[in-house]
């Protein structure tokens, strides 16, 4: 990850989002080695295949997607699971208010999604 990149991203954003986003990377370092890469509008968490994705930083939250090959509904955690048109992909979105969000539950989803960057498995 470059830091230029992540800074210029987070330009105009508050503490509280950008304490939230540090949370939640630190919490994906602990699980293991995982590559961040920034677009235009996006922050991805990358192993072999994308396992996670910041799709919107506010002011007091961030959401998060979280990709699955089937639908997760048996959760607390995700506010909306959604199909990708076309694939067999089901994005999970799940939003962060505060640093205590990323319970055990979400912990476990974070973890199955990144067994699934492994390229040779994907639930």
């Amino acid at each position: 990850m470059n830091n230029k990149e992540l800074n210029a991203f987070l330009t105009n954003k508050t503490p509280h989002a950008i304490e939230l986003l540090n949370h939640f990377i630190n919490e994906y370092n602990s699980i293991g080695a995982l590559d961040i890469r920034i677009t235009k509008s996006m922050i991805a968490f990358n192993r072999d295949r994308g396992i996670a994705y910041v799709i919107q930083i506010g002011k007091e939250f961030i959401d998060i997607v979280l990709p699955f090959n089937k639908p997760m509904e048996d959760n607390m955690c995700f506010r909306k699971i959604k199909q990708v048109p076309g694939t067999s992909q089901y994005n999970h979105h799940l939003r962060l208010y505060f640093r205590d969000d990323v319970n055990e539950e979400v912990k476990h989803y974070m973890e199955l999604a990144y067994q699934n960057g492994d390229s040779s498995r994907y639930l």
